[in-house]
């Protein structure tokens, strides 16, 4: 809430062009007060945890909303979730804010391209309104027909989904050279069920004693799949003393799904689940929609065949409907809308959005392309896009590393687009760890100097290169070149062997062949959608993980391979296997769905920590085990917020919101589990430490020692043990992975898989990370990183560079090499060599910067 009493006497309250911030206390922020010009590009520095995100996001933007929601009526405010008000004195020469967040947690696979952009409301309009129907239509269709997301579009073989379940001749008779005496259809039951229907299908006249394949093909059709149950009786073959009896039919088909369906025995329904095999849905061929909505077309096409076209092809596609001269006033009838104004328009409102797309770099996508296998880098620029079409005015874009996941040639036209942004009006807040886009900012503010209780400082706010003159910066070194993140050997290593796959298919990639090196750190480089992670974090971790021990951390299923062909093998051939005995893949999916999973219960490090409190003599005393000490069980945690620490309060014509628990104040624990304490703190004063503060506090705890000592090393100190799974961002909850598996006692022969693991690492912390792969080399195991950021790809031992460009212009090794080999490339082969080049002439020409 605004206030004007802690600001000093003679203090002006606002500064023409300017967004005046004063005494900002929201998390590690020490009373900051800054200035932040409007109308231009603004860049937040600082290592993680340094505060940046407080300022911008917890402070800057934070107040922005809520000033806008006080103008909104009481009522409507009840329908938008409302972020908390921030500790600050003062914030003046404030415009209205957007912010453009890093997405936590996965997207549906029911989430696309279109749906993200909004780009699909426009083209289902398109079909509902300017389509062509057929004669025989029975009306027009509203938009939401259009979509597979509703009831009314919906196909109801597959729901939506475009995937359906099905039995075919293949899973339900995998032998066709045996005969149904000798159980031919394997789908069917065994012991006396089985021998009753082969009994069955021998009185119907069909002959059992002959192999599958020779039976006639309506036969075979009719015991497979038919519906019909017709009752015979049936006299048993090797019984002569049974008395005959009525015998019912069923096919192979009906047995399975009657068993899924009804079936009260886990173990029956397990048996018949491999019978059933998934791929596109036979009556909607993929698209997930109705055969009236796929019926509808425009300029030619169904609106599933636009879906699928590239981006680029779409907007060409419909740039003739969007530059007609002279549209009908009317329709020239019911049945078509084509040729009229609103089918211009539309189409007219729908080539310009996608052309943004385009000019992006991702015109290779499709409209129906699941959000779940894009990259994170398509992710941000689809965001990004979004924002830069909606027209808006002499506002605060406040945006969360927007380079992330981009290829350093993809952030050319990034920052193209924040200049245009800044053109057309409105001030960007960008808060970012990479260089490139801080040196091309206006003005930046750096926080620090160190995170958590070491940061909360701004250091410098000004022009980019009045940074230079702060000592105390760790930022300033990186940005003027002399800061490196290579700090080892200077000759790449020798591998000790080669993984060598053959044949692979997935996504983009088709039929190519790959080489991982053995023994050393590889960079796997590309553009945005070249193929990178499918090649890595897919192909390689399933065909690995399928011939050696996995023990990839538990994620979250985010169903993104449950796409028609994510069954199928992923490659033709592996050699090389003998030299990797250990898969450990470790990516950016979430630690956790809510906030009970936490930094310390992921890590194990909880344990440890409740097992030395039920060893303290108060404990002991009162009979508590390790268990009161545990937020989620009874006994324990308060009961008021069942250990949640917050409450939701519901008000009357005011927003629903979350405050702290009116018995607890928020330590999740009741009174008599707080009392307990080691070394003068209660379990819920550890909980609120950072991983840098409890280091010292736990140093005699071994196995929590250990667990804070990797999550150091890999430059998350800043962290609180009870910081919730669901605000970690995706880098964070990587790097959580990879200290927990770095804290176990295992050497050699491990292949590890990161996928970028630098997103969210200022220079300084990649320093940090970088020392840890090498580690995990120098004790013989081989680790494989997708990347983006130069300074981790020059100190690898091989790289792997993929493109040339993105989606289908992409899924080739364009080139494959140590660092220096890839640099001397052109750009026409390699898009990574001239950053590379460059990278490696700045190391060359500066002394590297020692943290």
């Amino acid at each position: 809430m605004e206030s004007t009493e802690s600001i000093p006497s003679g203090t002006p309250t606002s500064r023409p062009g300017f967004v005046r911030v004063l005494g900002a206390t929201e998390n590690n922020l020490r009373g900051v007060d800054v200035d932040c010009p409007r109308d231009a590009v603004v860049a937040f520095t600082g290592v993680s945890g340094s505060g940046k995100s407080s300022l911008a996001f917890g402070t800057i933007y934070a107040e922005a909303q809520r000033r806008y929601l006080e103008s909104v009526a009481p009522y409507a405010r009840r329908l938008i979730q409302q972020g908390h008000t921030p500790h600050v004195a003062s914030i003046t020469g404030l415009p209205p804010a957007v912010a453009l967040q890093q997405r936590r947690g996965t997207p549906s696979a029911r989430s696309t391209v279109g749906t993200l952009t909004t780009l699909s409301n426009s083209l289902r309009m398109l079909y509902s309104r300017a389509g062509t129907y057929p004669a025989d239509a029975a009306g027009r269709l509203e938009s939401d027909a259009f979509s597979p997301n509703t009831a009314a579009g919906a196909c109801p073989r597959c729901h939506g989904l475009g995937i359906a379940r099905d039995v075919t001749e293949q899973s339900l008779v995998p032998d066709p050279t045996l005969s149904i005496r000798d159980g031919a259809i394997a789908a069917w039951p065994g012991a006396w069920q089985g021998k009753n229907l082969r009994d069955v299908v021998s009185e119907l006249g069909h002959d059992i004693d002959v192999p599958w394949r020779e039976l006639p093909e309506d036969a075979r059709t009719w015991l497979l799949f038919t519906e019909e149950q017709p009752v015979v009786e049936v006299t048993p073959q090797r019984d002569r003393v049974a008395k005959p009896y009525k015998g019912r039919f069923w096919s192979a088909k009906s047995y399975v799904l009657h068993t899924l369906h009804d079936s009260k025995s886990q173990q029956m329904r397990e048996r018949v689940l491999p019978f059933m095999e998934s791929g596109p849905c036979g009556v909607c061929g993929g698209s997930g929609l109705r055969p009236e909505a796929l019926a509808v077309t425009f300029a030619g096409l169904s609106i599933a065949a636009a879906n699928a076209l590239p981006l680029a092809e779409l907007a060409a596609h419909l740039e003739p409907a969007a530059t007609l001269v002279h549209p009908s006033a009317a329709h020239r009838s019911w049945t078509s809308g084509e040729g009229t104004e609103v089918s211009v328009t539309i189409s007219r409102d729908l080539v310009q959005r996608l052309g943004t797309l385009v000019d992006l770099g991702l015109g290779y996508l499709s409209l129906g392309r699941a959000t779940p296998t894009l990259s994170p880098g398509e992710m941000q620029r689809l965001r990004i896009a979004t924002q830069l079409r909606s027209g808006l005015f002499g506002v605060v874009y406040v945006l969360d590393e927007p380079s992330a996941g981009l290829h350093p040639a993809d952030v050319e036209p990034l920052l193209a687009v924040l200049e245009e942004l800044k053109d057309a009006g409105n001030s960007v807040f960008v808060v970012e760890h990479n260089m490139d886009v801080v040196r091309h900012a206006d003005w930046i503010v750096d926080v620090g100097p160190g995170a958590g209780e070491g940061g909360g400082t701004v250091l410098y706010s000004g022009p980019v290169d009045g940074l230079a003159a702060i000592p105390a910066s760790v930022t300033a070194p990186f940005l003027a070149g002399s800061g490196s993140a290579d700090a080892g050997p200077p000759a790449p290593r020798s591998p000790a062997g080669w993984l060598r796959l053959t044949g692979i298919h997935r996504h983009n990639l088709a039929g190519l062949d790959a080489e991982i090196p053995v023994g050393v750190l590889t960079a796997v480089t590309g553009v945005s959608g070249s193929g990178k992670s499918t090649l890595v974090s897919t192909v390689l971790a399933e065909a690995v993980g399928a011939h050696v021990r996995n023990d990839t951390p538990e994620e979250i299923d985010d169903d993104a391979d449950s796409q028609a062909g994510a069954a199928e093998p992923p490659v033709a051939g592996i050699s090389g296997l003998e030299a990797v005995d250990r898969l450990v893949s470790v990516n950016q999916k979430p630690i956790g769905r809510t906030p009970r999973s936490n930094l310390a219960t992921y890590t194990g490090l909880f344990d440890a920590v409740r097992k030395a409190f039920a060893a303290t003599d108060e404990a002991r005393a009162r009979g508590f085990g390790a268990g009161r000490f545990s937020f989620n069980v009874q006994g324990g945690r308060c009961e008021t917020c069942q250990g949640e620490g917050f409450v939701s309060v519901e008000l009357l014509f005011l927003p629903g919101s979350y405050g702290p628990c009116p018995t607890c104040h928020g330590a999740r624990y009741n009174e008599e589990t707080l009392s307990v304490t080691l070394d003068g703190r209660s379990i819920a004063d550890v909980l609120a430490l950072t991983v840098d503060d409890a280091a010292g506090f736990l140093a005699n705890v071994p196995a929590a020692a250990r667990s804070l000592a990797t999550l150091r090393e890999v430059g998350l100190g800043y962290l609180r043990l009870g910081q919730p799974a669901t605000e970690l961002s995706g880098g964070e909850a990587q790097r959580i992975k990879l200290a927990t598996e770095l804290q176990r006692a295992r050497r050699g022969h491990t292949l590890y898989l990161l996928d970028e693991p630098t997103t969210g690492l200022h220079p300084a912390d990649v320093v940090l990370l970088l020392a840890q792969l090498r580690t995990l080399v120098d004790a013989g195991n081989t680790v494989v990183v997708v990347e983006h950021t130069m300074s981790v790809v020059a100190a690898a031992d091989w790289v792997i560079d993929l493109g040339p460009g993105g989606g289908s212009a992409g899924g080739s090794i364009v080139a494959t090499g140590t660092p220096a080999d890839v640099a001397r490339l052109d750009a026409g082969t390699s898009a990574t060599a001239p950053y590379l080049a460059l990278h490696l002439a700045s190391h060359r020409a500066a002394p590297a910067h020692q943290l």
